[in-house]
């Protein structure tokens, strides 16, 4: 015994002593902010200086120097998020982390994007090849001025490879991988459906949402479709194992469907009529991952361009080199991921002529080769006997260019516009709006020209070579008589343009519906309206499941006495105390989840999800349930009226266990501590007791899917802008954590508390505090 208090006491002297190294090393990792530095790559003086929040204020001659400013600041506070984005897109992530990132390398690899990133640098116009020259340039010196690289690094061994200018279009590419991937993977999963269940199922699956807000009025409908039998054996064409294999699940037997983030974006804005000034007003708030560092890093650029002096401030993509979302005091401009179809899987014939592609995947754990099969479509997957090509916009050679960066210096939406069509990103939905007062929509971005998008594969009959051509001829809404645009990833433009241009995974349209009427409540707009309507967290899109629930529960009142109470107090949000949205939220999801396991079973037994079917699935669901269509229930229910009781009974059981809540009460079920938010450096796990030094401070969760709000505990907003050009002094643009990823930075945390209070952030650079000094060597 007397030796163990000496023990311990040595103990904790080494766990000392090894925190102090470790703090002396992360120490000094952090940059300089402050200071001279010679230089041979820029052509003038030029500055970085930093606001409290670490805003980037970038003042140079011209905009090669004011790219290679970025670059450096870019990679002083995010070096190691830019090295994930690129060997992400290019599927080199084991590289760094070893044989854990093996499958999504493989994944990744099957795209070949860093060949194709080479490939386009070759041909892109002088001017954005010297762009993105000095943007590299930046990113290396300042990779080269560490002393002692970030933490990341020495965690995992690896070194900073030299940044190249592919880089930055692979950075891009790892855009289309987030907000196109799930297109790629729906139609393949559509394919199958259409094989194992026929074209009925697939019909059915995806039939109009009843919520839709298009800017002409258009509504879509489906013709009516009968309930295809999921047993069916005729319709299917499963094997006698597999019928059998669906018969004898048990009542509560399924795997869950991995509910898909809703990746995407709102953005609306209204003409200079419906503002407080003479300015058009714009809204953005992009959803994404929410992760330490944010994936947005805020900055101005100040520069000359012709005669014209630019002052541009918004977000920047740590890896691209310039604003990405923002404002000029001329126009403001935002994005949301547009969902047009830009994918066809394309069926081989037996007799397709095709070539393997080696490709090798290193890692410190060793190399391993991948095969890839090509064809003339592009490469290729097999279902069971068949092979199917990928044909998708990101393969193509007009996939991206920088061209994004000159809306900088656009003068008027007119001007915006022009510039638009030549921009080459995932294609999304740009609003605009500018000084003058106009406002106008339009597609952004690459888009196939071929004229017959399908939702499942076609034929090599049906190919059309006009996949190697952009599609300039796209649908715009400029000033319209209301005076108010909106788009939420659901369709904006017309039923014939939809047609001409497809469902490439349209949101079910309940959050531009909520928009568009928020929008229709008042007739005139100053920012904290706009502001509000970002943090509407309305339950519209539940209220139907929440009647359905309360009805199911109301049979046996004394039994769900409690249950009731909760649902009737349920406050008609996703707010952080509503104990009854948590209830009638997962209730929904078990309801789906049971109905379509004899369908998900097949998908997820081939290595498919139907987790994209998520999106469209409402009006599918309810026409079982409104119907009563027995064939689909699962084995041992009798009736929808046992059904739904027992699918409430599981939901309400997995809740209490999985949050550790009181059984009779049901406290602990409050949606806010359901849906905290939980943002995490990707090494936290890592760490042990050491991660929670990478972590925002949790916080309670007051949004969800399905609303403006939109939050899940990683995902939501990526940024929050809302802004009149030429009034940017009232603008606001929040971020959910700060612009540095070095956690013994000032920087680590600016404006995440902002964040989760919902409070609003200026859009405008405050005071300067640091000053970098760049000057020609």
């Amino acid at each position: 015994m007397k030796f163990i208090k000496p023990a311990l006491a040595a103990l904790f002297l080494l766990i000392f002593l090894i925190c102090i190294i470790a703090y002396f090393i992360l120490k000094g990792s952090l940059p300089s902010l402050d200071g001279t530095i010679k230089t041979r790559h820029i052509h003038a003086q030029t500055k970085i200086q930093r606001d409290r929040y670490g805003t980037a204020i970038i003042s140079a001659d011209n905009k090669k120097d004011a790219a290679f400013a970025l670059g450096y600041a870019h990679a002083q506070d995010r070096l190691f998020q830019m090295d994930l984005l690129r060997r992400t897109a290019a599927g080199e992530l084991s590289e760094i982390v070893g044989a854990a990132a093996l499958n999504i390398d493989k994944s990744n690899r099957f795209h070949q994007f860093r060949q194709r990133a080479a490939a386009i640098i070759t041909k892109l116009p002088a001017a954005q090849v010297a762009l993105l020259e000095a943007y590299a340039k930046g990113v290396n010196e300042a990779a080269e001025a560490y002393s002692v690289r970030p933490f990341e690094y020495l965690l995992t061994g690896s070194e900073f490879a030299p940044w190249k200018m592919e880089d930055s279009l692979l950075v891009s590419f790892s855009m289309y991988l987030d907000l196109q991937g799930g297109q790629v993977e729906r139609d393949f999963t559509n394919t199958f459906i259409v094989q194992r269940f026929g074209l009925s199922m697939l019909s059915f699956l995806n039939q109009a949402s009843p919520y839709q807000a298009a800017l002409d009025g258009s509504v879509m409908s489906s013709p009516s479709i009968p309930s295809p039998d999921p047993n069916n054996t005729q319709t299917f064409r499963a094997t006698t194992s597999q019928i059998n294999s669906i018969n004898e699940l048990d009542v509560f037997a399924y795997e869950a469907i991995e509910e898909v983030d809703d990746i995407g974006s709102n953005n609306w804005a209204v003409t200079g009529a419906l503002s407080n000034t003479k300015s058009a007003m714009l809204s953005d708030d992009m959803h994404l991952g929410l992760r330490v560092p944010p994936i947005w890093y805020k900055a101005q650029l100040n520069y000359t361009a012709g005669q014209q002096e630019i002052k541009v401030t918004g977000v920047s993509l740590p890896g691209s080199p310039g604003i990405i979302v923002g404002s000029n005091g001329h126009i403001a401009w935002g994005f949301t991921n547009a969902n047009l179809d830009n994918v066809d899987w394309v069926e081989l014939s037996p007799y397709a002529l095709t070539q393997q592609v080696n490709e090798t995947i290193l890692s410190p754990d060793g190399a391993e080769e991948l095969v890839i099969e090509m064809s003339q479509y592009g490469p290729v997957k097999q279902i069971r006997d068949k092979k199917y090509a990928l044909s998708w916009v990101a393969h193509q050679s007009y996939a991206v260019n920088v061209k994004v960066n000159d809306l900088a210096e656009a003068k008027n939406l007119k001007e915006g516009f022009e510039i638009a069509q030549q921009v080459r990103i995932p294609i999304q939905n740009l609003v605009l709006a500018d000084a003058e007062g106009n406002a106008g929509w339009r597609t952004i971005g690459a888009l196939s020209a071929r004229p017959s998008p399908s939702l499942s594969a076609i034929s090599e009959a049906e190919y059309s070579s006009l996949w190697q051509q952009h599609e300039f001829d796209s649908p715009q809404n400029i000033n319209p008589t209301s005076g108010r645009l909106w788009t939420a990833n659901a369709r904006v433009m017309s039923i014939d343009d939809m047609r001409r241009f497809g469902d490439g995974g349209y949101a079910l349209g309940i959050r531009g519906l909520q928009i568009r009427d928020l929008l229709f409540a008042k007739s005139k707009f100053a920012e904290q309206d706009f502001y509000n309507i970002q943090l509407n967290n309305q339950a519209l899109f539940l209220g139907p499941w929440h009647n359905l629930l309360l009805n199911v529960l109301e049979s046996q009142p004394e039994k769900y006495q409690n249950d009731i109470k909760a649902l009737q107090e349920w406050q008609n949000c996703a707010c952080s105390d509503s104990i009854g949205y948590t209830l009638t939220r997962y209730f929904r999801s078990t309801v789906i989840n049971r109905l379509l396991e004899p369908i998900n079973q097949q998908v997820r037994s081939n290595g498919l999800s139907l987790r994209n079917a998520l999106r469209k699935i409402e009006p599918a669901v309810w026409q079982l349930i409104d119907d009563e269509v027995d064939t689909w229930l699962p084995v041992g229910e009798a009736s929808y009226g046992s059904f739904l009781l027992s699918s409430y009974d599981k939901t309400r059981a997995d809740l209490i266990k999985q949050h550790n809540a009181d059984p009779s009460s049901l406290v602990g079920l409050e949606w806010g501590k359901v849906n905290k938010l939980a943002i995490k450096h990707p090494f936290s796990s890592q760490l042990g007791p050491f991660g929670s030094f990478l972590t925002m401070p949790e916080s309670a969760g007051f949004g969800d899917s399905y609303m403006p709000a939109v939050q899940r505990s990683s995902f939501g907003a990526s940024q929050r802008l809302i802004v009149q050009p030429g009034n940017e002094e009232n603008g606001i643009l929040t971020i959910p954590g700060g612009q540095s990823g070095h956690p013994l930075s000032v920087f680590f945390k600016t404006g995440y508390s902002e964040f989760v209070e919902n409070e609003a952030q200026r859009f405008l650079p405050e005071e300067v505090q640091h000053t970098l000094v760049f000057e020609v060597e």
